[in-house]
């Protein structure tokens, strides 16, 4: 009887192990591919760029001879002064700004606080180009308000500052949002019981609180400015950086070997802050407690009119770089005809690619919305619901994270080694659109994952288990309730991938061929070219465009959500 039941007891057990190790097997092989694009994506084409550093022009292996020629050269080694430089005093400006702008959202009880993130959010959906054509027509040599900068030029460090500071402005304020909406309402009732003053409470608990915000804030807009190519490439003049220093030397001088020592360079400075800003979100992330009270600001209506006037002056600026580029985009003659007209939009009148590269730009956009967001959420899926595996699944986790810390000029020079190496059997793929497209997701690749496995470890464990004890294929599960609980974050993913593939710029300038020219790199060769107005009219299709999904995805996707997320209102 006791051996019967011991046989019986066996029997499912030995089942369900099996079930479940055939499909850890399916998993460890969908990982395995996933890891494999990756390896190809990016550690390949890195390894290949830093082995053409050592290179001489001929080929021949000279170890860092080229480096030591790189420092030991004045105006190049400058670029590394002037990149800091310019990065450090734009980190400072944006998160004051971004700072004060997040403290009236989440601290004040003003009016219109949704329509001034909105506008806030503006220079997601456009490239960072565009800030930079904006203070030409406005402080440029024939500008509105030329006179405003009191005979200084804006063409170098004033102009990369002003616009790296519009560019990189949203992104600080999400995260310091982010900071202040995870502080907890008990420790300033404690501080206000303790009948301590305001200014006494700002500094003991609001700034304590979101210290890691501020300093994840700081890095990522130090690295978005240091390895940014567009805006010092069309209003930094004669002030050399280093990413512009690498297009210079491949593109304008052919010395793909220099290029790769400025690349590697850069990449340095990205890599040190990508590495604090990992170890400050991990702080970030012990402050949260499941006792915490969620704070609510009390009217104070002078504080409340303050923060106002102070969110409708930075709301001006951006919309003053916008209007600025729009109204640019419709003027005849700048600016000896001012009337308006739709001449500068004749894109293929122009240098650049004309209509065509919009086109190229939406298809790159849609591509890579569709098979990024595919690649991204499930590579994310195998690593954070795959059970055992331990070892892959943290090198896969590492592999996902490394585009975080490579620039965009960096990976598209590193994909000129690698891919256009006759030798490389996937060389028929440079100059089409599918290395653009690979090249994009892998270059967005980062804030995507964690995007997904953000929202996969809400989802309790216990479904991959019951699953398994039901015999279910872990595909099922993964179609029938993971997808459809995670339809928001893989919306986003895809608008993501979408918005950031129709705006850059870097990682794209060297990839680009006559039938795959895109809108954002039209916009630089109509920049070079003199043709100022139309390039600011191709940057604004891409804003109405970026703009234009936006507003299409927020309709749809409302009520396939409605939907999908009941579960989350019982």
């Amino acid at each position: 009887m006791t051996n019967q039941s011991l046989a019986s007891n066996n029997t499912p057990k030995h089942k369900v192990t099996f079930k479940a190790s055939r499909d850890d097997l399916q998993m460890r092989l969908f990982m395995g591919i996933i890891a494999l694009y990756l390896i190809i994506a990016v550690a390949f084409p890195l390894y290949a760029m830093f082995s053409k550093s050592l290179d001489n022009r001929d080929g021949v292996f000279v170890g860092i001879e080229n480096y030591i020629h790189y420092f030991s050269t004045p105006a190049l080694f400058y670029s590394i002064y002037n990149s800091l430089f310019v990065s450090i005093i734009t980190t400072i400006i944006t998160v004051s700004l971004a700072f004060t702008f997040a403290y009236a959202l989440t601290r004040s009880c003003m009016v219109g606080k949704t329509f001034f993130k909105t506008i806030a959010m503006i220079p997601i959906l456009v490239p960072s180009l565009l800030a930079g054509i904006a203070l030409v027509y406005l402080f440029g040599n024939q500008g509105v308000i030329r006179s405003a900068l009191f005979g200084h030029s804006i063409y170098g460090p004033i102009g990369i500052i002003i616009a790296e500071t519009f560019y990189t402005f949203p992104h600080a304020l999400l995260i310091i949002m982010t900071a202040f909406s995870i502080a907890d309402a008990r420790m300033y009732e404690a501080a206000i019981s303790l009948r301590a003053s305001p200014l006494k409470i700002f500094f003991s608990v609001t700034l304590p609180g979101i210290r890691y915000g501020l300093i994840s804030a700081a890095f990522v807009v130090f690295t978005l400015v240091i390895t940014d190519f567009g805006i010092p490439k069309v209003i930094g003049g004669k002030f050399n950086v280093l990413a512009v220093d690498i297009y210079k030397q491949v593109i304008g001088q052919q010395n793909l070997q220099m290029g790769a020592v400025v690349s590697v360079v850069l990449l340095i400075p990205a890599m040190c802050a990508f590495v604090v800003d990992r170890f400050v979100q991990k702080k970030q992330v012990t402050l949260l407690s499941s006792r915490a009270v969620v704070f609510e600001p009390k009217k104070k209506i002078g504080f409340d009119l303050s923060m106002f006037l102070y969110c409708f002056l930075v709301s001006i600026f951006i919309v003053t770089i916008l209007g600025m580029c729009q109204f640019a985009a419709l003027v005849k003659m700048w600016p000896y005809n001012m009337s308006l007209s739709l001449n500068n939009y004749q894109f293929d009148l122009m240098d650049g690619g004309g209509w065509k590269s919009y086109y190229n730009s939406i298809r790159l956009g849609v591509y890579t919305a569709l098979f990024g967001t595919i690649i991204v959420f499930c590579g994310a899926y195998l690593v954070e619901k795959g059970r055992g595996m331990n070892l892959g699944r943290n090198i896969f986790h590492f592999l996902a994270m490394m585009p975080m810390a490579v620039p965009g000029m960096t990976l598209g020079l590193a994909y000129i080694f690698f891919f256009n190496n006759p030798a490389n059997p996937l060389h028929f793929i440079y100059g089409s659109m599918s290395i653009l497209v690979i090249c994009t997701i892998v270059h967005f690749y980062t804030v995507s994952h964690l995007t997904a496995v953000t929202a996969l470890k809400q989802i309790d464990k216990e479904f991959e288990s019951v699953s398994a004890s039901l015999k279910q294929p872990f595909y099922r599960t993964f179609f029938r309730v993971t997808t459809p609980i995670c339809l928001p974050a893989i919306f986003e993913i895809s608008i993501y991938l979408f918005v950031n593939a129709m705006t850059t710029v870097s990682a794209v300038v060297f990839l680009y061929s006559a039938n795959t020219n895109l809108a954002s790199v039209a916009i630089l060769n109509m920049d070079d070219a003199g043709d100022i107005a139309p390039a600011a009219a191709m940057g604004m299709m891409i804003f109405y465009t970026n703009a234009f999904v936006r507003i299409v995805y927020i309709i749809l996707t409302k009520k396939i959500l409605f939907k999908t997320q009941a579960w989350r209102k019982k």
